[in-house]
Formats: structure tokens, C-alpha cells, sequence
């Protein structure tokens, strides 16, 4: 499918790429439906969420583990039974971004990650209760380590 896209233009999407959020994103439950589209050059950690219906609506997102190779999201059981898998390593998981300039001062939610079950293409934003992690995370608080997860 061919779809406008917010940062990279006109891209080509297969169909089978497409991530559906059947209760939308925090603030966009009206958007069902993304592509995860990579930024050239971000080693594959730094992510677009590309809304399918909306071209002017993407969400910088990173692999969490790039940054804290410690974290270790874990969802409900209805969660895990809504995104059809029995543990949260079964998933794969992403950190919404707020870009900033400097860079240093963007900020990463690792409280509310969304969740994307990649053989079935459902996805889900989550709120995880256990664990220190916060909405507002300074992207300059990460060293420059490279962290080992899932996806």
C-alpha cells in the first residue's frame, strides 16, 4: 500500500506490516491503525509509528532496551491474553519519544511502551505499575551503552 507518510514522504507499506490498536493510542483512540517505519541512520532503535489513516500523524518511538538493557516491561493477563500471548517476553516493545533540541533534552516515556505482538500485527499502549520507570525519562540520563532486547 502506498501511504503518505509525516517524515519519509510517499513510502510503499505492505499490508501484512500493518500493526492494529484496537483500543488506539493514549489521546488517538480514534487510530486503529500503524506502520513502524525506521529512521535512516537509527540503527534501527530509533522508530516512526505511522498512523495509516492520518499522514500528518507519526510518533518518534525507540527500542527501550537501546537505552536501559535492564528494563522489563510487564503486562496485566487481560494484556496478555488481548495481545494473544501467555508472557510479556513473548512481545515486543516501544518507547514513545518527545524530540527536543538538544537532543539531549528529549525525553522518553518508559512508563506507557507499546506492546506489538509481530506474528499477529496487534498492538496495544500499555500503563506497566511495576518497575522505576517514569513518562518524562531525559534521553540524556542513558549512557552511551547498547542495550540487548527483544525486536
Amino acid at each position: 500500500m502506498l501511504l503518505q507518510t509525516k517524515y519519509f514522504g510517499q513510502a510503499e507499506c505492505p499490508e501484512d506490516h500493518l500493526l492494529r490498536f484496537e483500543k488506539g493510542l493514549f489521546g488517538f483512540e480514534e487510530e486503529k491503525e500503524f506502520f513502524l517505519l525506521p529512521f535512516q541512520g537509527g540503527g534501527g532503535s530509533l522508530l516512526c509509528f505511522q498512523s495509516a489513516a492520518t499522514p500528518q500523524l507519526a510518533f518518534v518511538a525507540m527500542n527501550p532496551f537501546s537505552l536501559k538493557h535492564d528494563y522489563a516491561p510487564v503486562l496485566t493477563a487481560e494484556e496478555l491474553r488481548e495481545l494473544g500471548v501467555e508472557r510479556s517476553e513473548e512481545l515486543c516493545f516501544y518507547a514513545l519519544c518527545v524530540v527536543r533540541s538538544p537532543v539531549g533534552e528529549s525525553t522518553v516515556n518508559l512508563r506507557c511502551p507499546i506492546a506489538v505482538n509481530e506474528h499477529t500485527g496487534r498492538a496495544m499502549q500499555v500503563i506497566l505499575e511495576a518497575g522505576d520507570y517514569h513518562m518524562r525519562h531525559l534521553l540524556a540520563e542513558f549512557g552511551s551503552g547498547k542495550g540487548e532486547g527483544p525486536c
